[in-house]
């Protein structure tokens, strides 16, 4: 998969990631990406050791699947340690 695509794969991940997790996440567009180019290699890795599956090709419903897991799990973090951060 080419560096755009991942990009690509990443934003539409973040965005996803963050309709599906419950209340208010901060963080713009920029932040949406690197959070979802993130939590897709963090899903890609996480599935590649379990599952024996990782980031395919764009059009792969695996990839997809994998890159958004990665992504629910990385806003968590984010959402953890800046809430941690407001309320210190």
């Amino acid at each position: 998969m080419s560096i755009l695509a991942f990009l690509i794969l990443g934003l539409i991940a973040g965005a996803i990631a963050k309709a599906i997790m419950p209340g208010r996440q901060g963080g713009g567009i920029l932040i949406t990406m690197l959070l979802g180019v993130v939590g897709a290699i963090l899903g890609g890795w996480i599935g590649s050791a379990i599952f024996g599956i990782g980031l395919q090709e764009f059009w792969s419903i695996q990839t997809w699947l994998v890159a958004i897991v990665g992504s629910i799990i990385v806003l968590a973090i984010f959402g953890m340690v800046t809430r941690r951060r407001h309320h210190a």
